[in-house]
Order: C-alpha cells, then sequence, then structure tokens
C-alpha cells in the first residue's frame, strides 16, 4: 500500500506553525485542530516558505519539563531540530514510512511531493489503513 492511499482518506488540510511563535500558540493549534503535530515552517528567501521540522506533543511536554510554566514563552525554534527533515513522499510505500518512523523515533511525516507539503502522515494513520486493509480481506474458513 501507499502513502497516497491512506492520503485519500485524509483531509488534505496541513496545519503549520512558524519558528519564530511560541510553544503557546503551537499548543493553541494543536488543541483547536484535534491534532498532536504540527509542521514548523521557515520563510527563506531564496527558498520560499519551507517546511523545516516537526513540533510534537512530545515538544511541549519536553519544554514544560525544562522550563515549567515560562515553556509557552519559549519559541518553537529553540525546540525543533532543523538538521534534517525527516519526509516522505504520496508514493512512497507504507513499509517503508513505518522504517523511517521506527529508525528516527518519530510517529508524524511530513509527505512532501515535487517541493510541496501536501499533507503529514502519522503511525495512527497506517494503523488504520493495515486494520482497514486486513478486514476486507477475505479471511480462509
Amino acid at each position: 500500500m501507499l502513502v497516497g492511499n491512506i492520503l485519500r482518506k485524509k483531509t488534505s488540510r496541513v496545519v503549520t506553525v512558524r519558528m519564530n511563535e511560541t510553544v503557546g500558540i503551537a499548543a493553541k493549534l494543536m488543541r483547536a485542530n484535534n491534532i498532536s503535530a504540527l509542521v514548523v515552517k521557515d520563510v527563506v528567501r531564496s527558498e520560499g516558505n519551507t517546511a523545516v521540522g516537526m513540533f510534537t506533543e512530545r515538544d511541549v511536554v519536553r519544554a514544560v519539563a525544562e522550563h515549567g510554566a515560562n515553556a509557552i514563552n519559549i519559541k518553537v525554534s529553540q525546540l525543533v531540530s532543523v538538521q534534517q527533515l525527516v519526509s516522505c513522499t504520496s508514493t512512497d510505500t507504507i513499509e517503508h514510512i513505518r522504517h523511517l518512523m521506527n529508525r528516527h523515533h518519530i510517529r508524524h511525516l511530513p509527505v512532501i511531493d515535487e517541493y510541496s507539503l501536501i499533507a503529514v502522515v502519522s503511525m495512527r494513520d497506517i494503523a488504520a489503513a493495515v486494520d482497514e486493509a486486513t478486514s476486507s480481506t477475505p479471511q480462509a474458513a
């Protein structure tokens, strides 16, 4: 099964946060959209509006553990590693993205086709797709 098959059942809306926003703003965005991860974007003159990382509930917890109540004022850029964005394409297989997630200890992957951010796929999306595929497969008697 391909990532594109999963995306057909998802909304195409991707919620993002800018590098210079605070943890408080990011947490409010996640709560308002009932999601657990945001794509972090940065405006780069030469490349335009670029996805540079992911900001997750884990990052919020880490910020609170390290900075207490002041965590809401910390910039997203202070918590997100932007060395190498781990992403996938809509033509990647589920097996490949599961490998990426396991290898990098992540639960969300931005889907980037032809340099454009088109979606985010999560472990939950993969589990649902696998469950649906196995439940629609006729069982041997």
